[in-house]
């Protein structure tokens, strides 16, 4: 794997970094960590040009990496401390993952599409992100390495998974988008 972050690249995530921040993303450490991770590197090659444009990019598995926007909105709201542990369901390209190391948080992840997950695991681990990376149907959580301080969920769900509700610690957040669309 090729993980070439030239100032071609880092100068488009500047240019994404601004533009996150006039559209109202105000943590700094969420934009550091944002300016931290070569989002170019979580795409399929052909897509390298529109890496830093806020979209969202197929990237498998009928799977998409989250827009910019989104990855930065979830992250600032939820209040990462350093050393929190989180849990996140829907490692997909493990762009999410990535920021939520930089934001100092010890990560769980869960990837429901072997294809994805095998993929996201080598990356990261190419990177030196270091995460726990777990293949399996995200519903369940991780109840062996509850309680976690906060979840993210990066796809739809119709309802409030109670299994993941309980591996919440006290006083712990919980970011998931409701709707019918996706199963996780």
């Amino acid at each position: 794997m090729n993980l070439t972050d030239n100032s071609k690249h880092q100068g488009k995530r500047k240019k994404l970094v601004l533009a996150l921040k006039s559209m109202g993303i105000e943590s700094d450490q969420v934009l550091q960590a944002m300016l931290k991770v070569p989002r170019h590197y979580f795409l399929d090659s052909s897509f390298e040009d529109f890496a830093y444009q806020n979209k969202a990019f197929p990237i498998g598995k009928e799977q998409t990496i989250s827009h910019p926007y989104t990855v930065a909105f979830q992250s600032e709201v939820l209040n990462i401390k350093k050393g929190g542990k989180v849990l996140e369901i829907g490692t997909g390209s493990g762009y999410q993952t990535a920021v939520l190391f930089h934001l100092g948080a010890k990560v769980y992840s869960i990837e429901r599409q072997h294809v994805l997950y095998n993929k996201s695991k080598h990356l990261l681990a190419e990177m030196r992100i270091k995460c726990y990376l777990h293949y399996g149907d995200g519903y369940n959580g991780l109840p062996t390495k509850a309680p976690f301080n906060k979840i993210i969920v990066t796809a739809g769900a119709p309802s409030i998974p109670e299994l993941l509700f309980n591996q919440l610690s006290v006083g712990g957040s919980m970011i998931i988008p409701l709707g019918e669309k996706n199963r996780l």
